[in-house]
């Protein structure tokens, strides 16, 4: 009887921090990644209040409780692939820039799937400065890659709530080492 209580354990256990399973999306006919198959599209509302920039993601997508979210940016470049370790100084000091605190995991230029990718992996913490403030700082767990392509810089992000980095890392680098881009 132990055994078989010790087994159910096990198996409730495995369930509880089973990976998400992960299928192709086409972002366009020249990229694709694997995503959760419970991700779904975030609505174009949804896009402009998370992520207000000049430039539109091309996609975004979020898991169903909408806490963690993988999205793509497209913008026209100057630059090169060759030039991405040039590059990776910049975007670093302005990752810096953007958080009250922020420590790499991953710091690098790699090839994934035949392109050359800047890759940050980190946990970060921005904090409310005004004096009058009592908020706790919002930490994050993000991977995020830029890649150059036919003179087009492509941004990929993976942002997760902090408390989720454990849950979220395995599949986090599952998702992001599985970006294809045919140009």
């Amino acid at each position: 009887m132990r055994y078989l209580a010790f087994l159910a354990i096990l198996f409730v256990a495995g369930v509880a921090f089973a990976q998400p399973k992960l299928k192709k999306v086409n972002i366009t006919k020249e990229l694709s990644v694997l995503l959760p198959q419970d991700f779904s599209p975030m609505p174009d509302d949804g896009i402009a209040r998370r992520y207000p920039a000049t430039t539109k993601p091309l996609a975004v997508f979020t898991s169903p409780n909408g806490l963690v979210d993988f999205s793509v940016t497209q913008k026209v470049s100057q630059f090169r692939a060759q030039d991405l370790k040039m590059m990776k100084e910049f975007y670093k000091a302005a990752l810096l820039e953007r958080h009250s605190k922020i420590d790499f995991i991953r710091d690098e230029v790699t090839q994934i799937n035949g392109k050359d990718h800047i890759v940050f992996e980190y946990v970060s913490s921005v904090e409310d400065e005004r004096k009058s403030s009592n908020l706790a700082p919002v930490q994050k767990y993000s991977m995020v890659q830029y890649a150059i392509s036919d003179r087009q810089m492509m941004i990929f992000t993976f942002h997760a709530p902090f408390q989720l980095k454990n849950e979220w890392q395995q599949p986090a680098r599952e998702i992001m080492s599985s970006i294809k881009i045919k140009k």
